[in-house]
């Protein structure tokens, strides 16, 4: 067998520790004593040209290439054998620059490791066998998890550009947080009317046909890869048909069980049947089956039988579903929440009356929530001072260190509201650092600094604070040589991952980060792409963003789908996957459990596993768990790993 060595000196960042020379000696020792050519920079368009002009000269059955990184250049020299009619599979790759080179001081160590390295590489080479890539139509349509500003935005861009998508929202309604507020910082626009038209348009629109909106829905399984994902959907039952149902609230009005509303703070009371919040779309009740009498085994109609729209609006024997959809590239748009400031000590959370996050607050000011936009204490008055404390969990090693970045610019928010609807409130800011970032976002920095009511006190730690009841049955605001009195206080915690996404971290096999966020690719230079190819990130999922940012990174991730996705196109399957020996397998289906791609099946019948080469990609972890040995990984036999190390160590 005839086999061939290429030397990369990659100028002095090989040569200047490693002797070509004694390489290209050593090598006659070698099995099939290979021939060795050097290359001054075989990466370049020069040495490529070289590389392929030497292989067609000498012909060799095998190559091997020592130089940098297979992760930097191994796909360059595959393409090089292909130029030249030569399988791309019969290369390997030494990573002589990283693993020995920059990290070996003494020049005679790093050759001898170098020698030994090579030596291996060959042994394994001998042993390698032609694989073809199979070529697979790639599914263009798009899975968008999470219908907030972001997902909305992605959704709806994908779909004026002629692709289906299917938008799943775990909530019943679409618009995520911002839908719930009244105002958004720094322009003071209404939320819900900037965000109505984009609803609008994703529910009734031009190209609502190619959105599959799905709420009160969740995915729990994802199979495939890039290009060809399965994804498997659970539907709550809303038992309520969206399409037929006018919104009027007859329902409502009919059903005798209450609790409380989730969607309002918890502050106001909901039935068991009914909108999530005045003004949700879609315009729907849905039904709570663990609120309805009908759960405690009472029979009950009274909501079928007071819609006037007939028998097939309120579906009370609806059941929860699952479907599955095939798309190739899934966005996750999953936004994010607020921490459980109830966890920071001293801060009267869920203790002391009148006491609020800021969510809480953002609904007692809008229109529609429980108070219909008064800000009001708990007995009904109107407050005469507030406290606002920044930075609740936030900058804090004990819960989170990090700044949320938009914590100021909405209590600045809230500095202008309480004043636009209490002129002689008076309100005082308990912040650590002031971070108001962006061309428009001082100039509520600036209202609540030149408010004669308004001010501002500086604090070093949260520990530094409490807030307790008064003597005088008000609250009591201690900071370190300060106390003050307030009729309400707003806490403004950290904004953190939303609920639910260490379950699709795990499902999706997306990384996140030390905060519990998804992890982009690279934070500047690939911020909407994640560590796992297919799979974008939009919005507050990543990390805490305005609504602003949230729809540039939802119009980033609708750039890579179709820029990557195009009807029509054909992506490669790799070869290097997983195969049973039938007549090795001992049916314990150990593989099947260990597959992180759900790749291997059962076939009941033959008694044996089968690994579908489709889902397949290569990872090797069956190959390793499998106890009768009955799998091979193509690529990476037994056989030729343990070759390599046989030759590493002789």
């Amino acid at each position: 067998m005839k086999i061939g060595i290429y030397f990369c000196n990659c100028g002095s960042n090989i040569a200047e520790k490693i002797s070509s020379a004694a390489v290209a000696a050593a090598a006659s020792s070698f099995p099939d004593s290979p021939y060795v050519k050097i290359v001054d920079f075989i990466c370049s368009e020069e040495g490529k040209l070289q590389f392929e002009e030497s292989l067609k000269s000498e012909q060799p059955d095998r190559v091997v290439v020592a130089a940098c990184s297979p992760r930097d250049h191994e796909a360059t020299f595959r393409r090089c054998l292909t130029n030249v009619g030569m399988n791309p599979y019969l290369i390997q790759m030494v990573n002589i620059r990283e693993q020995i080179a920059w990290v070996t001081e003494d020049p005679a160590v790093a050759t001898e490791k170098t020698i030994a390295a090579i030596r291996g590489a060959v042994c394994r080479v001998r042993l390698q066998q032609p694989l073809e890539k199979k070529q697979l139509e790639v599914c263009p349509d798009a899975l968008v998890i999470g219908a907030g500003p972001a997902g909305m935005k992605a959704a709806l861009s994908l779909a004026e550009a002629g692709r289906a998508v299917v938008l799943v929202e775990r909530t019943p309604f679409i618009g995520g947080l911002p839908v719930r507020f009244e105002d958004l910082f720094p322009a003071m626009e209404c939320a819900p009317c900037m965000l109505e038209p984009l609803m609008g348009d994703l529910l009734h629109g031009d190209h609502v046909g190619k959105i599959e909106l799905m709420t009160m829905a969740e995915l729990i399984e994802v199979t495939g890869f890039y290009g060809n994902f399965i994804a498997k959907i659970r539907r709550k039952p809303r038992h309520v048909a969206l399409h037929e149902c006018i919104g009027c609230g007859e329902c409502v009005e009919a059903c005798p069980a209450t609790t409380r509303n989730e969607f309002n703070s918890n502050a106001s009371e909901r039935k068991a049947i009914d909108f999530a919040f005045t003004g949700v779309l879609p315009n729907a009740p849905f039904l709570m089956e663990e609120i309805c009498i009908r759960s405690k085994g009472v029979e009950c109609r009274a909501c079928k039988d007071a819609c006037p729209m007939g028998e097939d609006v309120v579906t009370l024997d609806e059941v929860e579903t699952t479907v599955e959809r095939r798309i190739g590239s899934i966005i996750l748009a999953t936004g994010a929440g607020l921490y459980d400031a109830s966890r920071v000590v001293g801060m009267g959370m869920g203790t002391l009356p009148d006491v609020y996050d800021a969510l809480q607050f953002e609904r007692m000011l809008s229109s529609t929530g429980p108070t219909g936009g008064e800000i009001v204490t708990s007995d009904g008055t109107a407050p005469s001072s507030v406290a606002i404390i920044h930075c609740v969990g936030s900058l804090d090693e004990d819960h989170k260190p990090y700044c949320s970045g938009i914590c100021c610019q909405y209590a600045f928010k809230f500095n202008h509201l309480i004043t636009a609807k209490l002129p002689e409130v008076s309100i005082t800011h308990y912040h650590r650092d002031l971070v108001v970032p962006g061309k428009e976002a001082h100039a509520l920095l600036q209202h609540a600094a030149g408010n004669k009511n308004s001010s501002l006190k500086r604090y070093g730690s949260i520990k530094d604070l409490a807030v307790t009841h008064g003597s005088n049955g008000r609250l009591q605001v201690s900071a370190t040589g300060d106390t003050s009195t307030a009729d309400m206080v707003i806490l403004c915690p950290a904004v953190i991952p939303a609920e639910g996404a260490d379950r699709l971290s795990s499902l999706l096999d997306v990384s996140c980060d030390s905060f519990g966020f998804f992890q982009e690719l690279h934070g500047r230079l690939d911020a909407a792409q994640s560590t796992l190819k297919g799979v974008y990130l939009a919005g507050a999922c990543q990390e805490p963003m305005d609504i602003r940012s949230a729809m540039l990174e939802g119009m980033a991730s609708v750039g890579h789908t179709l820029a990557g996705l195009q009807p029509g196109r054909m992506i490669e399957i790799e070869p290097a996957t997983a195969e049973v020996d039938e007549t090795r397998c001992a049916g314990c289906r150990l593989c099947v459990s260990v597959c992180p791609y759900h790749a291997i099946t059962f076939d009941s019948e033959r008694n044996a596993s089968h690994i579908n080469a489709v889902l397949c990609r290569g990872c090797g972890t069956c190959v390793t768990a499998c106890p009768s040995g009955a799998i091979a990984g193509h690529h990476f036999t037994n056989e030729q790993i343990m070759a390599e190390i046989e030759g590493v160590l002789k």
